[in-house]
């Protein structure tokens, strides 16, 4: 499973930055649609008060959003970013997600999102079925280059046998 095309994708970077700030409803709408509440996101005069310049959002939605990207949709619909690995016969599935988060996200934030594949390896299931580990890492980074956050992500690719 782990083939040259494969290998030659390790370490290999893209690099995505927003066309425009990032935007207060952004935020506003996130957390909404995730249920949280939090007046950081919505209430100016509060998110000052906790001593941020203004409204935020929510941790993860720099890692949920595609907004930096301005990538087109693909057939299923996605505008976000890929690395087009596709292995017949196999199942993928998400193997974990880690987070490390920077400074809270602004409005005015325009986002360089920088993906590298970090690392490719084959291995076998405890059933005995080969698969295919992909770790991928996201470097978000704001337009004066300041850390915001970064997101490890594994994928990985399970042999189906022959099944379907």
């Amino acid at each position: 499973m782990l083939t040259d095309e494969i290998r030659a994708l390790v370490g290999q970077q893209r690099v995505y930055t927003a066309p425009e700030p990032f935007g207060a409803a952004s935020g506003r709408y996130f957390g909404l649609a995730i249920g949280d509440d939090n007046p950081l996101y919505r209430d100016p005069a509060f998110a000052q008060e906790q001593g941020l310049a203004g409204v935020t959002a929510p941790p993860t939605l720099i890692c949920e959003t595609n907004q930096y990207s301005g990538l087109p949709m693909d057939a299923e619909g996605y505008a976000g970013h890929r690395w087009g690995i596709q292995i017949e016969n196999t199942r993928e599935v998400r193997g974990g997600n880690a987070y490390v988060f920077g400074r809270r996200l602004r409005p005015e934030d325009v986002v360089t999102a920088t993906w590298e594949i970090t690392d490719a390896v084959e291995k076998t299931s405890g059933s005995g079925a080969a698969m295919l580990i992909v770790t991928s890492r996201a470097t978000y980074t704001d337009q004066r280059d300041e850390f915001l956050a970064e997101n490890t992500e594994t994928i990985i690719f399970i042999d189906l046998g022959g099944q379907s």
